[in-house]
């Protein structure tokens, strides 16, 4: 396979984040030299041509794949009246737990909820709604899970302190087992 063919899908598979020169050099397990450069360039020149709906840009020294720019409106026609991704109760209850509580380890979320939380957390890492960013100092190092800017764009917050007060359950306690403070 051509180096040029892997570098195009390299950064087709990095999406709208792009790969920066040197992690294609990386990839390729090249160093850093004049072929990668000219196969850059001529997937730059070919994905240029008016045939094409894409274009091979490099914005911040990261390398990534955009629209053309005449086929906004024609993409406007298919997302004005796509429904936004719901979220299922579960993974709703899920994320709540985490933007509450972060940072949080999934053995903590699934003391509060009762029930295996692994594949849940998976599936809002994937949709970037939480990430793990971070290891427990304990025993097993467990994933610190926390929400992500995605995830305040999507509920439509600035920060976190946004979020609605919780109510207030038996005793002194909030949803999640919180003693209220006074």
């Amino acid at each position: 396979m051509k180096q040029k063919t892997i570098i195009e899908g390299l950064i087709f598979l990095a999406g709208e984040e792009g790969l920066t020169f040197e992690q294609i050099c990386s990839a390729l397990d090249h160093p850093v030299n004049d072929a990668v450069v000219e196969d850059l360039e001529t997937l730059k020149k070919q994905y240029a041509d008016p045939d094409s709906g894409i274009e091979l840009t490099e914005f911040s020294n990261r390398y990534k794949f955009i629209t053309k720019e005449a086929i906004y409106p024609y993409g406007q026609r298919i997302f004005e009246h796509a429904k936004p991704a719901s979220l299922s109760q579960a993974a709703l209850e899920t994320l709540a737990i985490v933007a509450y509580k972060q940072p949080i380890t999934r053995v903590e979320i699934e003391e509060i909820r009762g029930v295996n939380c692994e594949v849940m957390l998976k599936k809002l890492q994937a949709q970037g709604l939480i990430e793990a960013k971070d290891r427990l100092d304990t025993v097993g190092k467990p994933l610190l899970y926390t929400v992500t800017d995605e995830f305040l764009d999507a509920f439509e917050l600035n920060t976190l302190a946004e979020l609605p007060e919780l109510p207030q359950h038996d005793g002194d306690e909030d949803l999640f087992g919180n003693e209220e403070e006074e």
